[in-house]
């Protein structure tokens, strides 16, 4: 009776399993990375169709490439496209005055290329242009005329606004600006002076900006009342980060509209969801000999509750008792995120997954990898299962795969103290 105690203890206190080696007769999908460029150090965009099968953060992603009659394991880094400059930095505002009805100042800019400018201007229903030029000394007289450009407030005419100044690449120091600034039609109240200008920011350069990946389009657009929307089902794991309006093409009319997206599981109630909110909006007018131009089809939108099951989700356009937009298609988008590698001949690798087992890899590759040297561009080919899978055997403690057998084995246990008790209880003198 003892031993069989002492089996039930050493059967409890089974030590743990080892962590699981990655091995590709144990992942169930495989796809061919081609190298057209050679071997050396390559990059290969994330297909989105890889995330339903994949585990959870694309753990279970191993590339192999053939030597001989083995193969061996190619260390990879993940990268995500997103700007060089993750925020915005202010500017600083210097020299501001009146010279005339002309608004002036000179802004002390980041020591970084950038491509837009954003004031803080003051005021409602306005238009302005703004002649800017870049220096590289506030002393100098000669100056780089970088363009002439409009700005706005329509806000009373439901059209949104502009002070954002579009250039070309630039890295001057510091930017003279001239503002000259007038009341939109049917405002008689505005004033320009130089309390209106409040600051400004510099966003992240445009030649840094996010590449994104469409993960599904849907042209199947309906209405609903007011409301023009369209509906998706979203596989399991798959990112969405942003979501983009496509009209149709012979539409030039301004507009300005909120938009309403959602999602939530499948098989859940629309409270268990979750709403983000924006606006998707063109202008393209021209006021008292100004043009003004503005579009913003696309809407940051990260959305949670697909990444661990399947979800429905639905973009819902407000139209208001306005005439609904030809929405042609809506797409749902996520950053474009490559595997990049060091593939050390021109043959071509296998990349596999489909092992929930595995636990994220951890490569020196992946902390040393920089995108500053020649990356050549590797293709990916089309999903297939790996025709070596079987299952990865069960490796967790007996007492795990059947729980049921320790209680088994422990009421044998007390049943057979209870038989020797009662033995035991006969043999006592009455």
């Amino acid at each position: 009776m003892k031993s069989v105690l002492f089996a039930l203890l050493l059967w409890q206190v089974a030590p743990s399993p080892r962590t699981p080696v990655a091995d590709p007769q144990f992942l169930r999908y495989q796809r061919t990375i081609s190298l057209p460029n050679g071997a050396g150090q390559s990059c290969v965009a994330i297909d989105p169709r890889i995330f339903p099968n994949a585990a959870p953060s694309l753990k279970d992603l191993r590339i192999y490439q053939s030597a001989g009659r083995q193969s061996r394991e190619i260390p990879y880094a993940v990268t995500l496209s997103e700007p060089a400059q993750s925020d915005s930095e202010p500017a600083r505002i210097l020299n501001l005055g009146l010279r005339g009805k002309t608004i002036v100042f000179d802004l002390g800019m980041p020591a970084r290329p950038y491509t837009e400018v954003t004031l803080d201007l003051a005021g409602k229903d306005y238009l302005a242009t703004a002649t800017v030029s870049g220096t590289s000394d506030l002393h100098a007289i000669a100056s780089t005329t970088l363009g002439e450009f409009t700005l706005f407030d329509l806000t009373s005419q439901h059209l949104s606004s502009n002070t954002t100044i579009h250039l070309q690449e630039s890295s001057f120091p510091y930017l003279h600006i001239e503002l000259t600034a007038s009341p939109a039609p049917a405002n008689h109240t505005f004033v320009a002076t130089p309390r209106m200008v409040d600051g400004a920011t510099i966003p992240p350069s445009r030649e840094a900006q996010t590449v994104y990946t469409t993960v599904a389009e849907s042209t199947r657009i309906t209405q609903r009342g007011r409301k023009t929307v369209a509906s998706f089902l979203l596989p399991e794991r798959v990112p969405i980060e942003r979501v983009s309006f496509v009209l149709a093409s012979d539409f030039q009319s301004n507009f300005s509209r909120d938009v309403q997206i959602s999602d939530r599981p499948v098989g859940t109630p629309p409270s268990a969801g979750e709403i983000i909110a924006g606006t998707i909006l063109r202008v393209r007018l021209t006021e008292t000999g100004r043009e003004i131009r503005q579009e913003q089809l696309s809407i940051p939108a990260t959305l949670g509750s697909n990444m661990q099951s399947a979800a429905t989700m639905e973009a819902a356009v407000e139209n208001g008792d306005d005439t609904p937009l030809p929405i042609a298609a809506v797409r749902l988008e996520m950053r474009e995120r490559k595997l990049c590698f060091d593939a050390l001949t021109a043959e071509p690798l296998t990349l596999y997954y489909g092992d929930p087992a595995l636990t994220a890899p951890q490569y020196d590759y992946a902390r040393f990898f920089s995108t500053a040297g020649a990356v050549h561009t590797a293709q990916l080919g089309a999903e297939q299962l790996n025709a070596t899978y079987h299952p990865r055997p069960d490796s967790r403690p007996i007492t795990e795969r059947h729980p049921d057998l320790l209680w088994i084995a422990l009421l044998a246990v007390i049943c057979s103290l209870a038989v020797v008790a009662v033995h035991s209880s006969k043999k006592l003198p009455h």
